[in-house]
């Protein structure tokens, strides 16, 4: 679908001062195909996919795009990701998530409804999740893994804008998940980061770290015994890149079919790195495959 000319930043604020979007999308792997296509099911501004890229390994790899820029106040995105059986995906964005200040009125939100079905695999790998001054900002996402499904998932949140001063300088920050497998729930996580009233350079929360990044590894079907083999592995891995002051990292099995991998860091970039080092360690032990990261398109 051809997008003709972006709108300026500015233009889109005015424009639109806080819009209802919703983008579905659906991962299918033809029989006897080896190749995952990809297909638009909706859109709205201003949200966008382009097109999905073959991989060497059958995934078609995606990018979602915000033409705004980012997510202005009071904007309601949705995002809907189905993957069928056997097929295999993997989901990125073309930067950074930045979350614009408030306006009187509705917070900004995005909600995300994924599936994945038996046998398929998803590999959900945003950029990072930077709020500005002034932000609020509420994230719920609902994932359901079928049997034999797949799932690695990061999120990485930022302060805020550093260079230009924007340290926790965000009104609202609300993240919510609900993981389930075949049904039942196996994560639930709800945070709700109000740095004015609840500090979090204070040192009973965050101290001198900045950045928190989450990791999620599932597979359904895989034995308990194989998890804790494998939480062990990454849990030595966590306390050798472990570094006082500079990051710290943390490994712990779900109630099943999965562990988490999470960490706080003084930068993004110590952070990413070693996200994809636990992600490339997990793939190769749950299916015999290098993980890649996925290149970026603008």
């Amino acid at each position: 679908m051809p997008l003709g000319l972006l709108p300026s930043k500015d233009s889109v604020s005015s424009a639109m001062p806080g819009v209802n979007s919703r983008l579905s999308i659906l991962f299918d792997r033809p029989c006897g195909d080896s190749q995952t296509r990809m297909r638009l099911l909706h859109q709205e501004m201003p949200q966008r996919v382009v097109r999905a890229f073959a991989s060497d390994d059958g995934m078609a790899v995606t990018h979602l795009h915000n033409l705004s820029g980012g997510v202005l106040g009071g904007d309601q995105l949705r995002l809907q990701v189905t993957v069928e059986p056997h097929a295999q995906a993997q989901l990125t964005t073309t930067g950074s998530t930045r979350i614009y200040r408030h306006r009187p009125g509705r917070d900004a939100s995005q909600q995300s409804e994924i599936t994945v079905a038996t046998g398929g695999l998803l590999e959900y790998l945003p950029d990072s999740l930077i709020p500005y001054a002034g932000a609020r900002y509420q994230q719920q996402i609902h994932i359901d893994l079928d049997e034999d499904a797949g799932l690695f998932y990061w999120e990485v949140i930022a302060p805020g804008r550093e260079a230009a001063g924007e340290i926790f300088a965000y009104e609202r920050l609300g993240i919510g998940l609900d993981l389930c497998a075949m049904g039942e729930p196996i994560a639930l996580e709800r945070m709700e980061l109000e740095p004015a009233l609840r500090p979090l350079t204070s040192s009973l929360r965050w101290g001198t770290y900045r950045y928190l990044a989450t990791l999620y590894i599932c597979r359904v079907g895989v034995a308990a015994s194989a998890w804790s083999t494998l939480e062990n592995e990454l849990a030595t891995m966590a306390q050798e890149m472990s570094q006082p002051n500079e990051t710290l990292w943390g490994v712990s099995t779900l109630r099943a079919h999965g562990l988490v991998v999470r960490a706080l860091g003084v930068s993004s970039r110590q952070l990413v790195t070693g996200l994809s080092t636990f992600w490339a360690a997990a793939k190769q032990s749950l299916y015999g495959r290098a993980a890649h990261l996925p290149r970026k398109v603008y």
